[in-house]
């Protein structure tokens, strides 16, 4: 490898009460280069990376930076030395606008004391425009739908002059139109020497936007290598450990009778002639895996919110077991047995000052409660016990913080927290979002056991390859109306993608 290294982490340790994040971990950063990270949730990546960036202090090991060693103690002296980072989860204030929420903490003034809103407006709409955004600085965050808040995130780091970029995940909430922004975007980056850090589970993309790939296992490092040199193969072997050729063969499982039916339902538009969602028309049957895929747009999420009680909509009926639903709340409807892991586990599904006991807990707390005041404290930590076992959560102690948990098992804790209400239909959207390509497996063979167990599930999700990999039935959206509905045999990729253009070729159902 004939690349100027940048940057050098030597022998990085880094050791939390119980849990050895990462061990003896040597990784380089190319100048002027994309430099792959990829292993499983919990392999180490974002604790190095937090690292490097100043928001964790190794155990031991140390950095060097143009042959000089750094140890930088907080972001802020990270970013002195020209390191940013886009983390996975998002960092925004939704009660900001974007052009605050960019310059926070790094404001322009004048003389030190008034802010320049003027230039720092003008500077994020470039920015935006760069990432082909056509938003409004003055757009309040929380206004804003999750992938525009991630663009958000990655002006915010571009508006940085940084010698080091670290994307860690991305993508992970962003259409493939804004995917191919982002790529050209990095390519420009390139082409100025900046040196990119990328940390992705979409392996797809790393191997078209790549030049050096380094995998970690469980806190260790197993390989480095050129990405000319090694395919995809190579890439899922080292990362898993095992022979990844079968990962998405779900286990055979029988359907029973209707548990769900929605009967033409629509959701106005806010301050709109038009809809959201126009007369969708389903059934979800007992121990049934249905697929929902669609665009940006199409009307899943809104459809999810709406079968969970948060929208005022028009419906003929919708009927739960045979009994029809009148009541409209989310209380009502996790009581009446229908429950949503949604797709910000970080803002809609966790509590991040809480414990992962408390986290599991927080939707059916009312199942431990003895007499007017107390819970069953032996009846919680059975219950939370069970669940930690028989969906592999990885934690040393139940009691720990959330956040000491991988995006994976962090999203396993959200999927614990809808079993334990006891639902009979559960709502998943992007139930993988940002998790690698081992977890979705247990995520997927944690989705087939539940349908075994006689569940009706219905997902969301933007990956073709999973929406066929699981589904019994899949149902395919577009500007808000159902086009199409396959059965397994009969899907392939070409089908659900023609059927998810349909409203944006011709405007209407066909």
């Amino acid at each position: 490898m004939s690349d100027d290294i940048l940057l050098r982490a030597e022998q990085v340790s880094k050791v939390y009460p119980g849990t050895v994040a990462l061990n003896n971990v040597d990784f380089n950063i190319y100048s002027g280069k994309v430099n792959v990270l990829v292993g499983e949730n919990g392999a180490g990546k974002s604790t190095l990376m937090k690292i490097l960036a100043g928001v964790e202090r190794a155990t031991s090991g140390r950095l060097m930076l143009d042959g000089q060693e750094i140890s930088p103690k907080s972001p802020r002296e990270a970013e002195n030395l020209g390191i940013g980072i886009i983390y996975q989860e998002l960092n925004l204030f939704p009660n900001m606008n974007i052009s605050e929420n960019i310059f926070v903490a790094h404001e322009h003034t004048f003389g030190g004391f008034v802010i320049d809103h003027s230039y720092q407006e003008q500077r994020t709409k470039d920015l935006l425009e760069r990432l082909e955004q056509p938003l409004n600085p003055n757009t309040l965050v929380a206004d804003l739908r999750i992938g525009q808040q991630q663009i958000v995130e990655i002006a915010k780091v571009l508006a940085l002059d940084v010698r080091i970029l670290i994307m860690d995940e991305p993508t992970s909430a962003l259409s493939n139109t804004e995917v191919a922004v982002l790529f050209r975007v990095i390519n420009d980056l390139k082409a100025q020497g900046v040196s990119i850090v990328y940390i992705s589970h979409k392996l797809e993309e790393l191997m078209e936007i790549g030049d050096y790939v380094t995998v970690l296992r469980d806190g260790n490092l197993i390989a480095e290598a050129s990405m000319s040199e090694i395919d995809l193969t190579w890439i899922v072997d080292n990362m898993v450990g095992r022979d990844a050729s079968h990962l998405y063969i779900p286990a055979p499982h029988e359907t029973g009778d209707v548990v769900l039916e929605v009967a033409n339902l629509s959701l106005p538009r806010p301050r709109g002639k038009d809809h959201l969602l126009e007369d969708i028309s389903f059934k979800l049957h007992a121990g049934e895996i249905v697929g929902l895929y669609g665009l940006v747009g199409a009307g899943r999420t809104e459809l999810f919110e709406c079968l969970l009680g948060l929208h005022h909509y028009s419906v003929d009926a919708i009927t739960l077991d045979g009994k029809l639903l009148r009541a409209n709340t989310v209380k009502d409807r996790i009581e009446e047995g229908i429950m949503l892991v949604p797709e910000d586990r970080q803002r809609e599904g966790l509590v991040q000052t809480l414990s992962i006991h408390d986290n599991m807990l927080l939707a059916s707390l009312k199942e431990y409660l003895i007499g007017w005041f107390g819970l069953s404290t032996h009846k919680e930590r059975e219950s939370i016990d069970r669940y930690v076992q028989d969906l592999h959560i990885k934690t040393s102690n139940p009691r720990n913080l959330i956040s000491s948990l991988s995006g994976g098992n962090q999203q396993k804790v959200v999927v614990g927290k809808a079993l334990l209400t006891k639902p009979r239909v559960l709502l998943l959207d992007e139930p993988t979002r940002g998790i690698d390509v081992g977890a979705k497996q247990e995520i997927f063979d944690i989705i087939v056991e539940l349908a075994k167990q006689g569940l009706a599930i219905l997902f969301v999700s933007t990956e073709l390859k999973e929406v066929l990999a699981i589904s019994d039935r899949i149902i395919v959206m577009s500007k808000g109306r159902i086009t199409k509905e396959f059965t397994r045999d009969d899907a392939t990729e070409q089908k659900l993608v023609e059927a998810s253009a349909i409203g944006h070729r011709v405007g209407s159902m066909e």
